[in-house]
C-alpha cells in the first residue's frame, strides 16, 4: 500500500505547535523562535512534507510571485469591469512590494488541475484567487498546504484569508430604493447559485421584498453568468413570465445592460415602465442609455485589500477576512 503524502497539519502535530505557525516557518517567515523553527524543519524533514516547497522555502529562497488565479474564460476576464478594477487595485498595491504579479485563468477541470499542480509546485510565493465556486477545493488545498491565499469573495472555507462588499446589504438598499419609487413586480436577475456574491445579492433581493409584506416568487428570479447576454436572456424569461413586470434588479451592470437590451427591444420604456438596477457602479453604469442606478462596490480598494492581505501573510500574519461597505448611485434608470 502506498504511503499517504504528509500534510501541513502533520508536520504541524510532529512539531507540537499550530497549523499557522507551520506555515509561517514552511513559508519563510522571521516572525519565529529558532526553537520553533527547529521544531517545524525536523518535523518536515522526517515527514517529507511538499518536497520541493518545504525545501525552496525552508532555503530561504523565493519566487518573488504573486499569483493572481481567475476562475473565469478569457473573454470574461477582460470584458467585465469589474476584474479590469480589481486588476488595478492588486497591481497597485504589489508595487510597493518585490512581488510581480502573474494572471492564470482557468476555464475548465483540466485547467484547474495544471494550475492547482503549477502553484503547489513551489513557483509562487501567494495566490489571489477571483471568481471561485462554491465547491472549489483550490482554497482549501492552498491552505492545508501552507500557501498563503487570499479569496475575493466568501469563501466556504474559513482557513483562508478573503476580501468581499457588503453584497446583500448593497442589495437590500437597491430593491428597498425601487419600492420606495412605488415598484411592487420587482424581479432580480441573480448571479450563479454556486457563487456565494450570487447567492448574497440573491439574498438581499429577497430579504427586502419580504421586509416590505411582498412575495418574493421564484417567477421573478431568472439566473445568469454576469454577461450582457446572459442578462439579455434572463429579462426576455422575466417579461414571458410577468406581464405587469415593473422594475429589475440585476445582479451585476453587465447583466444591467443585457436587461437594458431586451426592454428596448420589446420597446419597454426605461424608467417609465420598468425601472432597472445594476451592482458595481463600473464605468458602464455612467454611460448606459439611460444612465443606470448601481450599487457601489469599492472595487480597485478590494484588489488592493487582497494584495494589502496575501502581502500581511507573506509577513506571518494570520488569514483574515474584511467585508467592505457599498452605496447606492441612483440615475435616471429608476
Amino acid at each position: 500500500m502506498s504511503r499517504r503524502e504528509s500534510t501541513l497539519e502533520d508536520v504541524a502535530a510532529r512539531a507540537g505547535v499550530s497549523r499557522a505557525t507551520a506555515s509561517r516557518v514552511i513559508n519563510g517567515s522571521p516572525r519565529v523562535t529558532e526553537a520553533t523553527r527547529d521544531a517545524v524543519e525536523r518535523a518536515v524533514e522526517a515527514l517529507r512534507y511538499t518536497p520541493n516547497r518545504a525545501a525552496r522555502s525552508l532555503a530561504g529562497s523565493s519566487s518573488d510571485t504573486v499569483a493572481l488565479v481567475v476562475s473565469e474564460p478569457s473573454s470574461r476576464l477582460f470584458a467585465d469591469p469589474f476584474f479590469a478594477g480589481t486588476v488595478r487595485g492588486v497591481a497597485a498595491a504589489l508595487a510597493e512590494s518585490r512581488y510581480q504579479l502573474v494572471l492564470l485563468s482557468t476555464q475548465s477541470d483540466a485547467d484547474r488541475g495544471r494550475v492547482e499542480h503549477h502553484l503547489l509546485r513551489g513557483t509562487t510565493d501567494g495566490v489571489l484567487l477571483l471568481s471561485t465556486r462554491a465547491d472549489d477545493p483550490l482554497p482549501a488545498r492552498l491552505a492545508r498546504e501552507g500557501l498563503p491565499c487570499v479569496v475575493a469573495g466568501r469563501p466556504a472555507d474559513a482557513a483562508v484569508g478573503y476580501v468581499d462588499a457588503d453584497n446583500e446589504g448593497g442589495a437590500r438598499a437597491a430593491v428597498a430604493h425601487l419600492l420606495e419609487r412605488g415598484r411592487r413586480v420587482i424581479a432580480t436577475v441573480a448571479g450563479p447559485a454556486e457563487m456565494a456574491v450570487g447567492v448574497d445579492r440573491y439574498e438581499g433581493w429577497r430579504a427586502a421584498l419580504a421586509d416590505a409584506g411582498l412575495k418574493p416568487a421564484r417567477s421573478l428570479v431568472a439566473r445568469a453568468d454576469f454577461t450582457r447576454a446572459g442578462g439579455r436572456a434572463a429579462a426576455e424569461k422575466l417579461l414571458d413570465r410577468t406581464a405587469d413586470l415593473d422594475a429589475v434588479f440585476a445582479a451585476s451592470d453587465l447583466m444591467a445592460l443585457g436587461v437594458l437590451d431586451t426592454l428596448r427591444a420589446a420597446k419597454r420604456k426605461v424608467p417609465r415602465d420598468v425601472a432597472v438596477v445594476g451592482f458595481d457602479d463600473s464605468e458602464l453604469a455612467e454611460s448606459a442609455d439611460p444612465p443606470l442606478t448601481s450599487v457601489r462596490q469599492p472595487i480597485e480598494q478590494m484588489g488592493h485589500e487582497l494584495a494589502a492581505r496575501l502581502l500581511a501573510q507573506l509577513e506571518g500574519a494570520e488569514p483574515a477576512g474584511v467585508v467592505l461597505p457599498t452605496e447606492l448611485v441612483i440615475r435616471q434608470s429608476s
